[in-house]
């Protein structure tokens, strides 16, 4: 069904019934491809400039592993997050190419090189224990053909260590500030840098820190300017933004 309905629009473009406008717009809205347990939309990236990604986490590895090997031989590229290593182990039995970045619990299949862009995403990571959710935004960021700079363990906690590396961080298009605890850092930065900053609040911290929601109402409540805010734990939503916002820049150059 799915072939065929791309073959119609095809076969009507080159019958120049269709104008080329007609043609796109028709791809746009072509339906899904029925999995029975999932429903994969092949044109997100005509809509988005990305292919659709696959969440694995609450996902059997079999569910997660039908799905890439679909997307895959369809010509997408396949990004899995919140993969564990029994989705990478699943999806490697059919696809050989598959690479797993441990530390981001992030799958990669690429069937086209990513197009660089020129301007850079910063990820500013508050401490070590925030690695997890840094490492998801800067391998999605750099997967979607972002150049990413990595700037860890840098909390306001001991702020000479974010001051020595303010002027490299100045010179990233679009920063993502990622900070567990009381969740200062984006406020800091806001106040240091002319960029965009999408802050991602994480579940670290002690009992009061509510797995992160003390970090997100902060974040949501800075008083500096030019702070935007996901939700907790979100760094692959943070790092699309940030890609969007880049892309956006590089259109300008």
């Amino acid at each position: 069904m799915y072939s065929e309905k791309i073959l119609q629009v095809l076969t009507q473009f080159k019958q120049n019934k269709i104008t080329t406008e007609e043609a796109l717009e028709a791809l746009r809205k072509l339906p899904y491809e029925d999995l029975g347990f999932a429903k994969i939309d092949y044109h997100r990236e005509i809509r988005k400039g990305f292919p659709e990604v696959i969440f694995c986490g609450g996902k059997t590895p079999q569910q997660v592993k039908e799905i890439a090997f679909n997307m895959y031989k369809n010509g997408s590229d396949v990004l899995g997050t919140r993969a564990s290593h029994e989705h990478f182990e699943a999806v490697r039995e059919l696809l050989e190419k598959a690479v797993y970045y441990e530390t981001a619990r992030i799958i990669s299949i690429r069937n086209t090189p990513p197009r660089k862009t020129k301007g850079i995403i910063g990820v500013v990571a508050a401490g070590t224990s925030d690695l997890a959710v840094a490492e998801e935004a800067a391998v999605t960021a750099e997967l979607m053909g972002n150049t990413v700079k990595r700037f860890y363990d840098v909390g306001v906690a001991g702020l000479h260590r974010l001051l020595d590396k303010i002027e490299e961080i100045r010179e990233c298009r679009v920063i993502i500030a990622i900070a567990g605890m009381e969740g200062a850092l984006p406020t800091v930065l806001g106040g240091l840098v002319g960029s965009p900053i999408i802050a991602v609040p994480t579940s670290v911290g002690y009992g009061a820190n509510f797995h992160g929601l003390s970090a997100l109402l902060a974040m949501l409540n800075s008083c500096a300017s030019g702070v935007s805010v996901v939700n907790i734990d979100n760094g692959f939503g943070a790092a699309y933004s940030a890609s969007l916002i880049n892309k956006i820049g590089e259109e300008g150059k």
